[in-house]
């Protein structure tokens, strides 16, 4: 049991630590304090649930469908560069360099935009329910492996929330903003070229 729990949570850790956009979002997120204690306990909330969907047999599912693999790609993609086309847009926008400068968005805005780069992002079907949970679903403990996995998620999540909240008055300068977004959308385009090229 102790086996397959550090096992879930190595594995885990691993491949939620590459960024990517859930967690170009949370850190955009907790930089401006807008509800990013919530979008942390969302993400982990739907890390565990596609973890557990994978080691119980959705990634098995997922392998040998050509047809939604085609629909995460496609979808994916467009969703990919339309965030990062948002993302440019700021970066060059004066008005949203800041925390103070923005807007600030109701929790269910927010909440429905880290849904959405949470579960139209292809990669996140291939890194929690393809890969984790396929693995998971080989350990002789998978429920163990699943609070692994879990454990790992919530972990790495709050810890980028808190963390960048904390830094959020050394960070929050215009060319910060500029410099993060230029980031975050040069890190869309580059995954969705790498879905469109297959």
């Amino acid at each position: 049991m102790l086996q397959s729990y550090l096992n879930g949570l190595l594995i885990a850790i691993g491949l939620i630590m590459a960024i990517g956009a859930q967690n170009a979002f949370v850190l955009a997120q907790s930089l401006r304090r807008e509800h990013h204690l919530p979008v942390a306990a969302l993400c982990v909330l739907c890390d565990v649930v596609l973890v557990a969907a994978g080691v119980f047999g959705l990634a098995t599912l997922l392998a040998q469908s050509p047809t939604l693999l085609g629909i995460a790609r496609w979808g994916g993609a467009a969703f990919l560069l339309w965030y990062g086309c948002s993302a440019l847009r700021r970066a060059f926008s004066r008005q949203a360099l800041s925390a103070e400068g923005q807007a600030p968005r109701s929790r269910q805005a927010v909440l429905l935009s880290a849904l959405a780069v949470t579960l139209l992002n292809p990669h996140v079907y291939l890194d929690t329910v393809l890969l984790i949970g396929s693995f998971g679903a080989r350990q002789t403990v998978p429920g163990a492996y699943v609070a692994g996995a879990a454990s790992a998620s919530a972990v790495w999540f709050f810890t980028l929330a808190l963390g960048a909240a904390w830094l959020a008055p050394w960070l929050a300068r215009p060319a910060t903003w500029r410099v993060l977004d230029l980031a975050v959308a040069l890190m869309m385009f580059t995954v969705a070229r790498q879905l469109i090229l297959g």
